[in-house]
């Protein structure tokens, strides 16, 4: 199914996993590496100090979590492909880069949000980091299932517009994640952490229709 596809820039999917996979382990890695150690004056309280970089542990968790979602997910769609070709390169390439640009929102939201005078900004760009790969991620599926181009034909048309759908929602919540924040930063933060808590459930199993079973 994955195999080397005769001819053209159309080739199995292998390739383009393992190299996803390189850039989903860099950018979790980076995400701790935002986490400074408080450098206190002598006399300070070194719990207190570390117990105050919640706001960057709270970031660091939910950009982990999201980017583990996605590199899971990322190999449940890429079960469903039967090759990849120069267009679905590009766009896997577009996704990776803001997967790869989270740990920078990630980063200022540890920073700012306790700032009063920035803590809206600090939750905007954050909830505006998620939409981004949330964005391309849509465009990639669209892509590779628009008349069964990319995925399995033996696929259910039914299930394919489901996961559409899915994916839609997610552009649609993320974008009013993004909306809200500038208005009240704590609703922003919470529809990102509602999506990601339900992003914590098992995908739906594929459903085929036409000779192929699950």
């Amino acid at each position: 199914m994955n195999g080397p596809q005769p001819g053209g820039t159309e080739r199995g999917t292998a390739r383009i996993e393992a190299f996803s996979d390189g850039v989903f382990a860099i950018a979790i890695t980076l995400l701790v590496l935002e986490i400074k150690i408080p450098h206190l004056q002598s006399g300070s309280n070194l719990l207190r100090g570390l117990l105050d970089l919640w706001p960057a542990y709270f970031g660091y968790v939910l950009s982990f979590v999201m980017i583990g979602i996605y590199w899971a997910n990322h190999h449940y769609i890429f079960k469903l492909f039967t090759k990849t070709n120069h267009a679905l390169n590009l766009l896997n390439l577009l996704f990776l880069l803001f997967i790869a640009f989270l740990p920078l929102p990630t980063e200022v939201l540890g920073e700012y949000l306790l700032d009063r005078a920035n803590q809206t900004t600090a939750a905007t760009i954050y909830a505006l980091g998620l939409l981004l790969p949330a964005v391309t991620w849509l465009l990639m599926w669209l892509y590779a299932s628009q008349g069964y181009r990319i995925v399995d034909r033996c696929l259910d048309e039914s299930y394919l517009r489901w996961l559409t759908l899915q994916y839609i929602g997610s552009v649609a919540l993320y974008s009013l994640a993004v909306g809200v924040s500038l208005v009240d930063f704590r609703w922003g933060l919470g529809i990102c952490v509602g999506l990601t808590l339900l992003y914590l459930l098992p995908p739906r199993r594929p459903v085929y229709s036409r000779g192929k079973a699950a």
